[in-house]
């Protein structure tokens, strides 16, 4: 067993225009006088990183995790969730997807999508550069807008929905292949890949791909009511990283699930910050501890209610605290004596 790594934190949330919030250095002192040790990097954020230029210029890594490191801190990994969305939209999400991607490729859906595939091609390539052998990014949505099956759906739209995207994706899992790097998938309400049975559909549909992986996130399972814990149990080959999200469910005679249209506040499923919602974490961190994980512990700070600053300053020690630092021995070696084959067949009486 290994001792997972962390804490973290995932740095999109926090950035802005105010210091210390607004330039990479400034940021990664601010988190790391929190008590974190990692930076997961958002690479739409120009301000953290220059994506083609991680992708064509080792030097340029080298001296971007320099720089990381002189604030005492170090890169878990990059994210492309924005990019990744935008390989695959329902023309029902043109214009709200359409703010993901620059000025100059929206509007055209054909060319937006595109420019998010040469990211995620860069982004295979930066991170091999910087050393790391995972990524996390969005599958995107064609099938969403049926998620409920009402008007009935024709037989085999989500078959044909699963294997368009298969047919997107391919190119770039082929292409995080050749530089050894894993392609985690954040499981999430609004994209095909949402549950365990839409991953499984997606794996099958890349012909069991090898660089098909997950990154764990408990809260988006509360708000669908799944067993998370279970699902660590299923899926603990493919989960290589972890986002450490709090989220409750309330549901009520008013509203459940799907939550009546209203805002995160009023919603009956919301997230919220480590702790103050409904997520068993000390059960998470057991199995993880128990299935391996050698990846980061990383903290997606998303609450209703809580400010950022808050939420960060209290994620640090929380996650520090649920960090299994795992043994290296049985806890009844005490008790324990030599044997040899003679010895355990005279036991048996053989």
């Amino acid at each position: 067993m290994r001792t997972i790594k962390g804490p973290a934190i995932f740095l999109a949330q926090f950035m802005g225009d105010e210091p210390p919030y607004n330039s990479l250095e400034s940021i990664c002192r601010w988190v790391a006088d929190l008590g974190y040790k990692g930076v997961q990097i958002p690479t739409w954020e120009s301000r953290l990183i220059d994506l083609q230029k991680a992708a064509e210029s080792k030097a340029y890594c080298d001296d971007l995790k320099g720089r990381i490191a002189e604030c005492g801190l170090e890169i878990t990994e990059l994210s492309t969730h924005l990019q990744g969305q935008l390989v695959a939209v329902h023309p029902a999400y043109d214009t709200m997807f359409d703010a993901f991607a620059p000025e100059q490729y929206r509007n055209n859906p054909k060319t937006r999508t595109a420019w998010a595939v040469q990211q995620l091609l860069w982004a295979a390539r930066a991170t091999a550069n910087l050393g790391i052998d995972r990524h996390v990014t969005f599958s995107g949505a064609l099938a969403w807008p049926f998620v409920y099956p009402w008007p009935q759906r024709p037989a085999g739209l989500i078959e044909t929905a699963f294997k368009e995207l298969a047919v997107r994706w391919t190119p770039i899992l082929n292409a995080f292949d050749d530089v050894g790097v894993d392609l985690c998938y954040e499981i999430h309400p609004g994209e095909d890949l949402h549950d365990g049975i839409t991953f499984e559909r997606f794996f099958e549909a890349t012909g069991e791909h090898p660089r098909v992986n997950i990154l764990y996130d408990p809260s988006h399972f509360v708000l669908q009511q799944l067993d998370y814990l279970e699902y660590i149990d299923i899926y603990h080959e493919f989960i290589k990283m972890f986002h450490v999200k709090d989220a409750e469910f309330n549901p009520s005679g008013r509203a459940g699930v799907y939550s009546s249209y209203e805002g995160w506040v009023n919603r009956a499923g919301r997230f919220r910050s480590l702790g103050d919602g409904q997520v068993d974490f000390a059960a998470i961190f057991s199995k993880l501890a128990q299935y391996d994980f050698d990846g980061w512990a990383v903290l997606e700070w998303e609450c209703c209610l809580k400010s950022p600053e808050q939420g960060a300053r209290e994620g640090a020690p929380f996650i520090e605290d649920h960090i299994i630092h795992v043994t290296a021995k049985a806890f009844d070696d005490f008790a324990g004596g030599q044997a040899d084959e003679a010895t355990n067949r005279k036991i048996l009486g053989l």
